[in-house]
C-alpha cells in the first residue's frame, strides 16, 4: 500500500506527540519520531522542511479540525451567539488530550523566530470559528471580529494552562467574563458604525479591508451553523 505525504506527516506527528511532554517541540523530539516510525530521515526531512515547527503547526490544525467537526455535528440551535462563540472556544480547548503538549507549543510559538507562525495559527484558529458559525463579513468587521476574538482565544489558553479546577470551570466562567467584555465592545462599535457622523472616517478601512481580505479569504459564500446553505 503506498504512504501519501499526509499519511507519513500523520505518522510523525503521532509518533512526535509521545516525546513532546518531556523534550518539546524539538528537533531532539523530531529525531526520535523519525527513529520510531523507522522513517528515512531524508524523506522525513522533505515532509516537515522545519521539523518540529512544522509538526507542532500540524498538531495545531489537527485541533482546528476536530473543533470545526464538533461544532458542525452537535445540535448549536438553541444558543445565543455569543454562547455559540464560547462554546468553540471550548470546543477547541477540549480537542487537546494533553494540556502539556499546548504548553510546549506556547514556548516554542515565544521565540522570536516562530512567533510569526504561533500569531498565524491561531488567527487560523479564530478564522475558522467565524466561518463555521456563519461570518460573511466582507469590511473592517471582518478584521476586528478575528483581532477581537483572538484577544479573546489567547488570553483564555493561558488561563486554561494553569487552571486546575473540576471539568476546567474556572477556565470556563474565565471566557464567558471575557467574552461579555467583547460584546459591550461590540455593542459600541455598532453604535459608531451605525451613526452617520462616522460614515466618512470608516469608508477609507472598510475599502482597504475589502481590498485586502479579498485575495487572501474567498470563504465568505461557504455554509455556516447561522447561514447553512439552502
Amino acid at each position: 500500500m503506498t504512504t501519501t505525504y499526509e499519511d507519513a506527516k500523520t505518522q510523525l506527528l503521532d509518533a512526535m506527540l509521545a516525546h513532546v511532554p518531556f523534550d518539546g517541540w524539538s528537533e531532539t523530539s523530531f529525531r526520535m519520531a523519525i527513529a520510531d516510525c523507522d522513517m528515512d530521515d531524508a524523506l522525513a526531512r522533505a515532509i516537515c522542511p522545519r521539523g518540529a515547527v512544522d509538526l507542532a503547526l500540524a498538531f495545531h490544525a489537527r485541533g482546528d479540525a476536530a473543533m470545526v467537526e464538533r461544532l458542525k455535528s452537535e445540535d448549536l440551535s438553541d444558543l445565543k451567539f455569543r454562547d455559540l462563540i464560547a462554546a468553540a472556544v471550548r470546543f477547541r480547548l477540549e480537542a487537546v488530550e494533553d494540556k502539556e503538549l499546548v504548553r510546549r507549543g506556547v514556548t516554542l510559538f515565544s521565540l522570536p523566530m516562530h512567533a510569526a507562525d504561533g500569531a498565524k495559527a491561531m488567527w487560523q484558529t479564530c478564522d475558522l470559528i467565524w466561518d463555521t458559525l456563519g461570518d460573511t463579513s466582507d469590511d473592517v468587521n471582518w478584521y476586528t471580529k478575528r483581532a477581537t476574538l483572538s484577544g479573546v482565544y489567547s488570553s483564555t489558553v493561558l488561563f486554561w494552562l494553569g487552571d486546575d479546577s473540576p471539568n476546567h470551570q474556572k477556565s470556563w466562567e474565565f471566557l464567558d467574563r471575557r467574552i461579555d467584555n467583547v460584546m459591550q465592545f461590540e455593542k459600541i462599535k455598532a453604535q459608531v458604525n451605525g451613526n452617520p457622523l462616522f460614515k466618512p472616517f470608516l469608508a477609507v478601512p472598510n475599502w482597504l479591508a475589502g481590498q485586502v481580505k479579498a485575495p487572501m479569504k474567498m470563504r465568505a459564500d461557504l455554509p455556516g451553523i447561522l447561514n447553512p446553505r439552502k
